[in-house]
């Protein structure tokens, strides 16, 4: 398979046996992550190489010119031979050393890969704010004044550190997100792809499965029409096309992938694999399949792999959203909608219906 990857990686297929390994790759998440890891590997190592011929060159070059006396050295003179020899004949040495590197970065890679993975090689997808502008943020207290004609001192505004995405599970501001978005936070505001800014706080929280489920506690908010989409129960296909919408910038972004696997990072039954391009802010950002139905969380990246990103299941929402019933009787009458009305839709129009219900989270 090793010697596939790289004759796939190196262009040596035939155009039919390259169709059916590609094929394959979409099929199969192992080989698709062994050709990305490969690949990433090979590209590692020829820097390497790259980097010491080029230090190699200077060497030679500045030892020559000192040889000729045509710049001044300290190579040559007293102590500084030693130093002079080492480096004249450093170019053996370094290819000696270049083998025995090779050599460790080849076992450490094949020890890697049948060891237990490390929590170290997945990162979260939240990321940093900067500050936001001084008439950005409003408070709930400073709005209550406002409303009321008290006059009150001014609130100084919310520098916004961290954040991420999340999306309606109810239309009068019940959100979703990944609980490392929030965790910590002293304040919690939400904001739509226009630009308005509203108060949130959080009415659940799963440490385990890394669900936490907002409301957005804002006089401001007018609740949204009924949900567009709904959020299945079963897992979805591997190789089905997928679709995420979240901030990873300032303003709502789309991406595209396709499932990978049923588990996720060293078999973790709690989420899945998709391959996709995600970013630090995509946390907490909704993934959905061709119908409309949301089937994940999107939460973690492997660092060592492009592309192969992690989301929470969607059956777990379901599972906090009833702890949150049980928690609190003031949700009881919540219910998330039983089918998806962008069935059948082309996938822009499905993208104009949905995106008012996705949010940027931001914390401090």
């Amino acid at each position: 398979m090793l010697e596939a990857v790289e004759r796939y990686i190196r262009g040596e297929m035939k155009p039919d046996e390259r169709v059916y390994f590609e094929q394959l790759r979409k099929t199969n998440p192992e080989v698709d992550q062994l050709v990305v890891e490969h690949t990433l590997f090979i590209h590692q190592m020829n820097e390497v190489g790259e980097l010491r011929k080029f230090k190699s060159t200077l060497n030679e070059v500045h030892t020559d010119l000192a040889e000729k006396g045509m710049i001044n050295s300290d190579r040559l003179k007293g102590k500084a031979k030693v130093v002079y020899m080492w480096r004249k004949y450093k170019r053996v040495a370094t290819i000696a050393a270049s083998i025995a590197g090779i050599t460790t970065i080849t076992i450490s890679l094949l020890v890697w890969s049948i060891s237990p993975k490390s929590d170290k090689k997945i990162e979260d997808l939240s990321r940093a704010l900067d500050k936001v502008k001084k008439d950005q943020i409003v408070t709930r207290a400073a709005v209550n004044n406002l409303q009321n004609n008290i006059k009150t001192q001014v609130i100084p505004n919310i520098p916004y550190k961290s954040g991420g995405s999340g999306f309606l599970i109810d239309g009068k501001g019940l959100l979703i997100t990944n609980l490392h978005v929030v965790r910590n936070a002293r304040n919690i505001a939400v904001q739509n792809r226009k630009g308005d800014i509203y108060n949130a706080r959080i009415v659940f929280a799963d440490a385990q499965k890394d669900i936490a489920i907002l409301k957005v506690d804002d006089d401001n908010f007018k609740p949204l029409s009924p949900i567009p989409y709904n959020i299945s129960k079963s897992s979805t296909d591997l190789a089905e096309p997928i679709f995420t919408l979240g901030f990873p910038r300032d303003s709502i972004v789309y991406g595209q992938g396709y499932m990978s696997a049923n588990t996720g990072y060293n078999g973790d039954s709690l989420s899945c694999q998709i391959a996709i391009a995600a970013n630090p802010g995509n946390s907490g950002g909704p993934v959905l399949n061709h119908n409309g139905e949301v089937i994940g969380i999107l939460s973690t990246r492997q660092v060592s792999a492009e592309g192969v990103v992690f989301a929470i299941q969607s059956k777990y929402i379901y599972s906090a959203l009833n702890q949150l019933k049980k928690e609190d009787t003031s949700f009881q009458k919540i219910k998330t909608p039983n089918t998806s009305l962008l069935k059948g839709m082309e996938r822009t129009e499905q993208v104009k219906r949905m995106q008012d219900y996705v949010f940027m989270v931001k914390i401090n």
